[in-house]
């Protein structure tokens, strides 16, 4: 995961509604989008900014997110908002591997992996992502299960789809090979 934090220093007055207003949040999101639109492969997945001033932005990417990039997107945002108003600090970040999917898009990149889900009900299921659409996701699994005839056990493969409202949480599962 890149980080990229920048503490701009307070020159003249400070407006006590700076980013706790959900005006600014709605900018520093719109600053991202238009930061993001020079390289498509890139995407938003989060934006928080707290009420001591601290901006925390998560990028994701098709194919990752470069140090590179963290540091376009820090400098694009703080160049668009006023410095002159309030302190603030701005950490640009690509989601870590070990973080939990948050948006479609992540999912979409991640087709052919194995996903490790966490169900509202408590159940956790592990599987490979065969796809996604609209409504949520279908995995697919081998599981040893009795022979209908005769004694042991024959490996199948189950599938199932799971909708995005069932999911509690769902990660990609690391594997070394």
């Amino acid at each position: 995961m890149h980080r990229i934090l920048r503490r701009r220093q307070l020159k003249g007055r400070l407006n006590a509604l700076f980013l706790h207003d959900k005006m600014e949040h709605t900018k520093v999101i719109e600053l991202v989008n238009e930061a993001l639109q020079t390289n498509d492969s890139l995407f938003l997945i989060e934006v928080k900014v707290t009420a001591d001033a601290k901006i925390f932005v998560v990028v994701d990417g098709d194919q990752g997110v470069t140090l590179k990039e963290c540091i376009r997107i820090s400098r694009y945002i703080e160049n668009n908002l006023d410095r002159e108003v309030e302190d603030y600090a701005l950490e640009v970040m690509s989601a870590g591997l070990s973080e939990p999917l948050k948006v479609r898009r992540q999912y979409q990149k991640n087709i052919g992996k194995t996903l490790t889900l966490k169900l509202k009900e408590g159940t956790l299921v592990e599987g490979i992502l065969d796809s996604i659409d609209e409504d949520g996701l279908n995995l697919s699994w081998e599981a040893r299960e009795t022979k209908p005839l005769g004694k042991g056990k024959i490996t199948v493969t189950k599938n199932a789809k799971f909708a995005f409202e069932e999911l509690k949480e769902a990660k990609v599962k690391i594997i070394f090979n």
